[in-house]
């Protein structure tokens, strides 16, 4: 199949830079698509310091929808935002003031990429760090999923007014120059050979074993168009951990969210919105914060989808419990309640 490829270089533009991870992209375009994929033919996107999250992430949601291989090289800078502490991506005009509404929340990609079969995304990331996020990462390792096959570093701040170099990305850039991807797990050791000196003070990334992922037969049942099967796979896998763990395990509502996801696949937006809408309602009863990601994410999902329902009758019965979820998780897009409220009231006087 046809692999993708997302380059996403990101940094402040003003003095919270510390890195220049836009510098790499040069070299990195100059590798043929068909390499960076590792492919016989690929289709390349590139993101040199963009401004919004919005769109980053709609560029991400496309790249992880292709179903070929994906492969996504992410060179910048990690921080937290200031209300929950969570690691953001720092984009162009991010300032630790406004992280989270300027930076790209680091549990959207592993969110966008959860539904991959096992084994065909792979993350390059060579991500510093600020003090602050420094000390966060060494209590709560950076989370990106459970399918993504991540390598790469994490760097330490480069120092009072320097600005580091992405070197390690520079370094698999390098050897993709000559021609040949090898595999990545290779690709990753001969990178850090190249900068073994800086390897005593950052992060190593390294994939784990994720052979027996059953989210490979989820995602292969819903490429072949047997959506029910997968359907009731997961199904399967949310009972046992129901059973194992209890309604209010994370295990469990993480199948309730494959469950919601497999409807949107199988075209069923109705199903989607009611699953959605269902995740939210019960992290919310459990205890968790309205600002919480998870929360935040089952609404705004539910949302996506209630907003391709066509059939007014569940248009109504789900839009008056996604008006009633808006009001308490508002979310990070301005206005979405008033989108509801706006789309019901012409229902009303259609």
């Amino acid at each position: 199949m046809p692999g993708t490829v997302l380059l996403l270089a990101a940094a402040p533009l003003g003095r919270g830079r510390l890195v220049d991870a836009a510098a790499v992209l040069p070299v990195l375009g100059a590798v043929a698509p068909s390499v960076l994929a590792g492919t016989d033919t690929a289709h390349v996107v590139e993101l040199a310091d963009p401004l919004d999250p919005q769109g980053v992430l709609t560029r991400l949601r496309a790249a992880a929808a292709a179903s070929g291989p994906l492969t996504v090289y992410v060179t910048g800078q990690l921080l937290l935002d200031r209300r929950q502490r969570l690691p953001h991506l720092a984009l162009a005009r991010t300032t630790p003031a406004t992280a989270r509404y300027t930076a790209l929340p680091w549990h959207w990609l592993k969110d966008e990429l959860r539904l991959r079969p096992a084994g065909t995304t792979h993350l390059l990331l060579d991500l510093h760090a600020d003090a602050e996020t420094w000390a966060e990462l060494a209590e709560r390792p950076l989370d990106s999923g459970r399918t993504a096959v991540v390598h790469g570093r994490i760097a330490p701040p480069p120092g009072r007014r320097r600005i580091a170099e992405p070197t390690y990305m520079r370094a698999v850039a390098a050897l993709l120059r000559g021609g040949h991807r090898p595999p990545v797990a290779e690709l990753h050791r001969r990178a850090l050979d190249r900068i073994a000196a800086e390897l005593p003070s950052n992060l190593v990334l390294t994939a784990p074993d994720d052979e027996g992922d059953p989210h490979a037969a989820l995602s292969a049942a819903v490429r072949a168009g047997r959506h029910a099967d997968a359907d009731r796979l997961a199904a399967r896998h949310q009972e046992a951990a129901v059973r194992r763990h209890g309604p209010a395990s994370e295990d469990a509502l993480h199948w309730a969210e494959v469950r919601a996801d497999l409807a949107m696949f199988a075209g069923d937006p109705v199903r989607s919105c009611r699953a959605w809408l269902g995740v939210a309602g019960f992290r919310l009863a459990s205890g968790h914060a309205p600002d919480a990601p998870a929360v935040e994410s089952a609404v705004d999902r539910a949302h996506h989808q209630w907003s391709r329902i066509e059939d007014a009758d569940r248009v109504r019965e789900l839009g008056h419990k996604l008006a009633e979820l808006r009001a308490r998780v508002p979310g990070r897009r301005e206005g979405a309640l008033d989108a509801v409220r706006e789309r019901l009231e012409q229902l009303q006087n259609s």
